[in-house]
């Protein structure tokens, strides 16, 4: 039996604010969007892992690269509803949205290090953004969670 939209519980996933040493932030423009929205890596967490474990592997999955070292881990969780219509095409029906864990790293790497050609590629482009532009270049219903995540990070995004 289907549960209803607005009973569904939030995906537990792990956010990553990746940000080089320019103090800009990677974003990712998804290969499976229409919109010119883009986004900060994230995944699921997975059964019986924790964020730090789940962080460093979605970052390796979806960018191909895990170059970097946790400046902090968000306190809270940060949840947001994905539009009725994508969430009822996504993950069997099962979730409303994604209850997300942020976690600030600074990139160690270089620009050959990423590689979003993955085995499974998320994003069809890549670039560092100002810490200013990323909410405006997020899927509306991101903006919010965003506009938290920079908030609470910040200290580390000041030059």
């Amino acid at each position: 039996m289907e549960v209803e939209y607005s009973k569904r519980p939030y995906r537990p996933c792990v956010g990553i604010l990746l940000i080089n040493a320019e103090n800009k932030i990677f974003a990712g423009q998804r290969i499976d969007n229409h919109l010119e929205a883009w986004q900060m890596p994230q995944g699921g967490i997975d059964y019986g892992e924790d964020v730090e474990t789940a962080c460093f592997r979605e970052m390796k999955e979806e960018i191909g690269t895990d170059n970097a070292s946790i400046l902090a881990i968000h306190p809270e969780w940060l949840n947001y509803d994905i539009p009725e219509r994508l969430a009822n095409k996504l993950w069997h029906r099962k979730y409303r949205g994604q209850a997300q864990k942020w976690v600030a790293l600074r990139f160690q790497g270089t620009n050959a290090d990423i590689n979003i050609q993955t085995e499974i590629p998320e994003f069809s482009n890549w670039r560092w953004v100002y810490p200013d532009d990323l909410s405006s270049l997020a899927a509306p219903f991101k903006r919010n969670v965003y506009e938290s995540v920079l908030n609470e990070f910040k200290p580390f995004l000041l030059t």
